[in-house]
């Protein structure tokens, strides 16, 4: 009996490791092909599940159109007052308009609106033309800029979603990082992404009307959390999302492509999304406590700051008792001239129950040259003089 016991036990003892071996985000269960979630702030995959699979995105393409229009306007190239004309190509988009007439002028401010609540096939081609001239031009910097992300499974042929080529293509990983970088560097997006429903005004040469932009997101009024981002279906695409969403300090991305309809499209994002609020917490360090001056040997200065590159953030799915982190800081004695700024003095290092979760940099504040005779005179001059 004592032996049946014992191996009883070895059993669940064994059935206890491996069960810790498996990843968390097997109790989620969605009906979507190609699905992704992370958290915005670090980057980190929450749970994926064929998300580097090659598929038609649809009006999520739009998500790159936004980022492009955002970091012109970032840059000064462009701004929301601007005037921005239809052009025959762009009124004779098809699929999801506001029907922006030839020759019809909408603020960019308008136009964004048109983008991101109504998904208007029209203004994003008027925006691309107005930035680069031609949507020619436009999808080429989308290209440019999704190689420069490590998009590595995306190719645009338009800006808008509507090609049905099997050369117009993007993964839920690589909506991922754009979503990331759309909505960490520019906020602002939200803005326009959480707006339900606003009127435009059609002002055109047959006269001016009043048009509805309604939200295509349902996400915004099934699921309370929801900050953005983009809808997307196609006959081919079948049915694609990206959702945001932000809860205590929490910001995820939910990326779903291929649903076979708009119900699961929407289903599947709030399991993600609720699910990843389940697991998720973070622990953040601002790092703005003052740190020493460091003694320089054989410099013009006897002393140099330092500063932390930034904050440090690490992200938990695993129910660790976070206010149990250490930082300890691993900086020289001193330093031996020159000195360069912003070179690495050290590091502030992360630790969670003895292991190291991570690391921040410490850098150089100034620089400081090397001392020459002229310099070690002077020194003795002026201790002497004091």
């Amino acid at each position: 009996m004592l032996r049946k016991k014992s191996l009883a036990a070895a059993l669940l003892a064994l059935a206890l490791f491996f069960s810790a071996l498996l990843p968390v985000s097997a109790n989620v269960t969605v009906s979507a092909p190609s699905v992704i979630l992370i958290e915005s702030s670090t980057g980190q995959v929450i749970y994926e599940l064929n998300s580097t699979e090659r598929r038609s995105p649809a009006s999520i393409t739009k998500i790159m159109t936004l980022l492009l229009t955002f970091e012109a306007l970032d840059s000064g190239r462009i701004s929301l007052t601007d005037q921005v004309i239809t052009s025959e190509h762009a009124s004779s988009m098809g699929g999801s308009q506001v029907y922006l007439a030839e020759g019809e002028t909408q603020t960019l401010d308008t136009m964004i609106k048109c983008i991101t609540v109504s998904s208007g096939n029209d203004a994003s081609v008027a925006v691309a033309e107005h930035i680069a001239g031609s949507e020619e031009a436009f999808v080429a910097l989308m290209n440019e800029k999704a190689a420069e992300l490590g998009m590595v499974d995306t190719h645009f042929e338009d800006c808008c979603g509507l090609s049905d080529s099997d050369n117009h293509y993007t993964s839920a990983k690589d909506v991922a990082i754009m979503s990331r970088e759309l909505t960490t560097r520019y906020p602002d997006v939200f803005h326009y992404t959480t707006i339900w429903m606003e009127d435009i005004t059609h002002e055109t040469r047959q006269g001016t009307s009043a048009f509805t932009l309604s939200s295509t997101n349902k996400l915004l009024k099934q699921y309370q959390w929801t900050t953005g981002l983009k809808t997307g279906s196609t006959s081919k695409a079948k049915y694609c999302i990206s959702a945001t969403a932000s809860k205590d300090g929490i910001d995820l991305i939910a990326v779903v492509m291929g649903a076979p309809d708009y119900k699961t499209r929407f289903g599947d994002a709030q399991t993600l999304l609720t699910y990843g609020f389940s697991v998720c917490n973070l622990y953040i360090d601002e790092n703005q406590d003052p740190l020493p001056l460091l003694p320089v040997e054989g410099g013009i200065a006897d002393e140099t700051g330092i500063a932390y590159q930034g904050e440090f953030r690490h992200l938990d799915t695993a129910g660790n008792d976070l206010s149990a982190v250490e930082k300890v800081l691993e900086l020289p004695k001193t330093v031996q001239a020159p000195v360069e700024k912003g070179a690495e003095a050290g590091r502030a290092r992360y630790l969670l129950n003895g292991t190291e979760i991570g690391s921040t940099p410490i850098l150089f504040t100034e620089d400081v040259e090397k001392a020459g005779y002229p310099d070690y005179l002077k020194k003795i001059f002026g201790f002497f003089l004091l």
